[in-house]
């Protein structure tokens, strides 16, 4: 059974997925931010197109194009937040595309849609978070033209692109293929972690910036943790990802709980919205408020392909014994609640709850709502390619 599941091809996976929204790499950083503020997705390939090979070539046939990353709005936000630009948005706004660009190499990489299943796997083992795939329908000349500058097409080619939850739920719709395997506790496979991104729900959230960057890369979390390690909530870079640029104010002048609440799914409360003005006033920050109007968090445009998360476990009681002092976070804060689980849990049930709510991971709690870890999808396709592999 499981060789049948191998000689699955990447392109399968691919079925109705829309096509790239993309930016050439000679992009500036507010190319990439008006692209952004209106695309249906939450991020955009970066492409570096060689067209000197294309002037004898009347379709473009023969230039050399290839995505080189991607970025998203949490790009932005993390570089707004760095202090010389919370100074000078504007003069941020014109810098080359590429500051945006993550450092580390192979996040993005090239597969053919004839490519298997276990060779996408391999990828995203070795650190791939996206797959580049072409789609195999071509289009005409006529259409080519037709088509917005920030749609990828390449060579009269438009590509799509995998993540490792499109993985995961292929995986999910051939569980019974797996079904010694699927009940197993996560403990028991070994696959939590006990190395995550957490910060005190009192410290600063610019204390967090660092943190924000390094869960995107690694495509998890940064856990809000009060002072006996009680997970209270988190901050997702996917949710930031669903908010715009203001939030680099919110994070500049707010407290972790406190920016748990701005980016709730209502927009930020107005008593918040007015804190962050009279802070941004008082540090001399009166260019991020005449850059941009700080009232509203949230990008209202998603797409069918990148959804905007929903409410996971409600975690009120915990908010309510923090917000007694007053903390603007002792609201609601249901886009900022962690989507948990507990080491007894099943391979499959904490599958369904990743895919469910849209995130590449879990954490992992105790009874007493301590964090003691976080399983990813990566782990997770560890060890559905080693079963795989063992029943060739």
């Amino acid at each position: 059974m499981a060789d049948l599941l191998l000689a699955h091809e990447v392109s399968e996976l691919c079925l109705g997925k829309p096509p790239l929204r993309s930016l050439s790499v000679s992009a500036t950083v507010g190319d990439a931010l008006s692209v952004l503020r209106t695309s249906e997705g939450i991020s955009i390939s970066v492409w570096n197109c060689d067209h000197s090979k294309s002037r004898n070539s009347s379709f473009n046939g023969d230039v050399d194009c290839l995505c080189i990353g991607k970025i998203c709005m949490v790009d932005v936000i993390c570089y707004l937040c760095r202090e010389e630009n919370l100074s000078s948005p504007s003069s941020a706004l014109k810098a080359p595309l590429t500051v945006l660009l993550s450092k580390s190499q192979g996040l993005v990489r090239h597969v053919e849609p004839s490519s298997s299943l276990l060779e996408a796997i391999d990828l995203i083992l070795q650190g791939a978070q996206n797959l580049v795939v072409p789609i195999e329908t071509r289009i005409s000349r006529r259409k080519l033209l037709q088509k917005p500058s920030s749609t990828t097409v390449h060579n009269g080619q438009e590509f799509c692109w995998l993540t490792h939850e499109d993985v995961m739920r292929y995986l999910l719709s051939s569980i019974g293929l797996f079904s010694s395997l699927s009940t197993v506790s996560i403990h028991s496979l070994g696959i939590i972690s006990d190395e995550f991104l957490a910060i005190g729900y009192h410290s600063p959230a610019s204390a967090a910036v660092e943190a924000i960057s390094l869960s995107l890369a690694d495509q998890t979390s940064v856990a809000i943790v009060d002072d006996d390690g009680v997970l209270i909530g988190e901050i997702s870079p996917f949710t930031l990802a669903c908010c715009d640029e203001t939030v680099a104010a919110a994070i500049a002048t707010l407290s972790a709980g406190d920016l748990m609440a701005y980016i709730d799914c209502g927009g930020p409360p107005e008593d918040i919205v007015r804190a962050v003005k009279a802070r941004l006033k008082e540090r001399n920050l009166e260019g991020m408020l005449e850059e941009f109007c700080i009232s509203s968090s949230f990008n209202s445009s998603s797409s069918s392909d990148e959804e905007l998360p929903s409410p996971t476990t409600n975690h009120q009681s915990r908010l309510g014994r923090l917000g007694r002092s007053g903390s603007y976070s002792a609201r609601m804060v249901s886009r900022s609640e962690a989507t948990v689980c507990h080491a007894g849990s099943s391979l499959v049930a904490v599958m369904i709850q990743a895919i469910a709510h849209r995130v590449n991971y879990v954490w992992v709690i105790e009874d007493d709502d301590a964090v003691v870890g976080i399983v990813t999808f990566a782990k997770m396709l560890e060890v559905f390619r080693d079963y795989m592999l063992s029943m060739i």
